[in-house]
């Protein structure tokens, strides 16, 4: 299993303008074979810091989002609203078991 982590920081103001464009992102996401987990979060303390966690099934899942049309898009979205500080890490894991 691949798991990415990280975070991007989306300007304060734009952040309300890009929430239509992320939960398009997130549903076309969401709805790929493959994809476990997908999902953005804004920091309670920290406005504009948006955290990121994916989890996909193996390497070919991932490469096929990375080439779909909604991830096109999004690329295309992020220069427009001011995505900077982008930091995701990719990590290979073994299976999770509940805590």
């Amino acid at each position: 299993m691949l798991l990415i982590v990280g975070t991007v920081r989306i300007p304060v103001e734009n952040v309300a303008r890009a929430r239509p464009a992320v939960a398009r992102l997130i549903e076309a996401t969401r709805a790929e074979d493959g994809c476990l987990k997908y999902g953005f979060a804004e920091d309670v303390l920290d406005p504009g810091l948006i955290h990121i966690s994916e989890a996909w099934r193996d390497q070919a899942a991932l490469e096929a989002h990375f080439a779909s049309a909604h991830i096109a898009e999004w690329r295309t979205v992020w220069r427009e609203i001011g995505i900077r500080d982008r930091d995701l890490r990719l990590y290979e894991v073994g299976e999770g078991r509940a805590l």
